[in-house]
């Protein structure tokens, strides 16, 4: 790892320890040692990796939005920015179908539900998941429509709400494209200041190990190993879902593309790291679009795809509503035919989009999923209550990895995608220098390693005649 870059324009490779990974990965070992041995003094991290991850959602707001209006301005074509769109809602769909699917199929062949014999009528809710309760039952499919309009243009970046933020970019750069030359010192301060951003967040990545040692101490330290045992072959078979479901159906999508999966997921390694630490994929939205976009996908494609798709393309929340709304039918001897759970698939795919971006949303998804079903009551929720810290992770990570693979196919489908470029980027050879240096948050070579962020003239230019 000590070895130097042959790339005449790349810098020396970093010496293992000064990699940022390994140092998020000790943290995380020793937040987990710190919450098993010492479980009060861990419970006393919390506001460690609290902050840590609320200095990064600080930014995500800003970078969505400077990146979706900087991306939109500068194309020549708007039906391509429209087309992009709808690629994308077609592929987030079929993606989490078969995510749900997954889960069906999964809890159908082991059901470990049978034999519980929970009696609905004597569940106790919690005073916290009493909340969610309630939120679900009032959950209507369709809010997640009419939620995309914001009361106001402040209020989406104070509350960090990424899909009204999405909404109020993409009719800003609509905007700013159509009034032409009027608009062109307004696109270049966009694109000035989005370089700035991303230099504020590289020094907030150095902090990263502090903050999954904190989160990661705080977890092990609040709810103990010992709850991982009371439903452990539940999140085993999560996990082991979620697990095929990766290497299974996104490796094969990425094999469709002669990528290779395992290449992809080392590429990313420091996100993934920041995200098994924290238990959320939002402080990695921004490093995944920056190193998609510095492998070959046009900077439209990355910032219409990526954002969206922390909203809509929900692989491993898929996988888990799947699971635990039978598990729950299960536990509570509700017998349901195929018609029905297939039923119970059709209302999540709605419910979960209703639930986006909201605090305890897979709860609250969950919970308006039997509501409106009828046929599984909704307190059963408690059943799996307990353990869902411990599935956190997982949901967050295959998230994470589903929206990487699914930008990577819409650019491709869209022909915005440098395939050579890509695959020598993820097998760690040397590249070319796009035409706009930016640093890569949270890579593991250097600081100062270029990216896409191209002159507005050349966004929809195509990736190998720049390269």
């Amino acid at each position: 790892m000590a070895t130097q870059s042959s790339g005449p324009n790349h810098p020396a490779t970093k010496r293992w320890y000064k990699q940022l990974y390994i140092w998020v990965l000790v943290a995380i070992v020793l937040g987990v040692l710190m919450g098993w041995l010492t479980p009060d003094a861990a419970v006393a991290m919390e506001p460690i990796g609290t902050t840590f991850v609320t200095a990064m959602k600080m930014l995500i707001g800003p970078i969505v939005f400077l990146t979706i209006v900087g991306g939109i301005a500068g194309v020549a074509d708007l039906k391509k920015v429209g087309l992009t769109g709808i690629k994308a809602l077609t592929y987030f769909q079929i993606g989490t179908i078969l995510a749900m699917i997954s889960g069906l199929v999964a809890i159908n062949v082991f059901r470990l539900g049978d034999g519980v014999d929970a009696d609905p009528t004597k569940i106790e809710a919690s005073a916290s998941a009493q909340k969610l309760i309630s939120a679900g039952e009032k959950q209507h499919w369709w809010e997640f429509i009419t939620h995309i309009v914001p009361n106001s243009v402040v209020g989406p970046f104070v509350e960090g709400d990424i899909l009204q933020i999405i909404f109020l970019a993409v009719v800003f750069g609509i905007a700013l494209n159509a009034v032409g030359q009027l608009g062109r010192p307004v696109l270049d301060a966009v694109n000035r200041l989005t370089k700035i951003v991303f230099k504020v967040l590289s020094y907030i990545m150095k902090l990263a190990p502090l903050g999954a040692f904190g989160a990661m101490a705080f977890a092990i330290g609040k709810y103990g190993v010992s709850t991982l045992t009371s439903l452990g072959s539940l999140i085993l078979l999560f996990y082991a879902t979620s697990a095929l479901f990766v290497f299974v159906v996104l490796g094969s999508v990425l094999a469709y593309l002669r990528i290779n999966i395992f290449k992809l997921l080392d590429y990313l390694r420091e996100e993934l790291l920041l995200i098994l630490g924290t238990s959320t994929a939002e402080p990695a939205l921004p490093g995944l679009m920056r190193k998609l976009e510095h492998a070959g996908v046009s900077k439209t494609t990355v910032g219409l795809v990526v954002p969206t798709g922390y909203s809509f393309n929900l692989d491993g929340a898929a996988i888990y509503l799947s699971l635990a709304a039978m598990y729950i039918a299960q536990a509570t001897n509700t017998d349901l035919t195929i018609g029905q759970q297939l039923g119970l698939l059709a209302v999540m795919l709605l419910t979960s989009k209703g639930a986006a971006g909201v605090a305890g949303g897979g709860f609250i998804a969950l919970t308006a999923t039997l509501s409106t079903v009828g046929h599984i009551p909704a307190v059963g929720i408690m059943l799996v209550f307990g353990i869902d810290k411990f599935m956190s992770e997982c949901r967050a990570l295959v998230n994470f990895i589903g929206n990487a693979v699914a930008t990577l196919f819409v650019a491709k489908w869209n022909n915005e995608l440098d395939l050579d470029r890509a695959r020598k980027v993820f097998t760690g050879q040397d590249v070319a220098p796009l035409d706009d240096p930016a640093p890569v948050p949270g890579n593991a070579e250097s600081d100062v390693i270029t990216s896409s962020a191209a002159p507005v003239d050349s966004v929809l230019v195509s990736p190998a005649a720049r390269s």
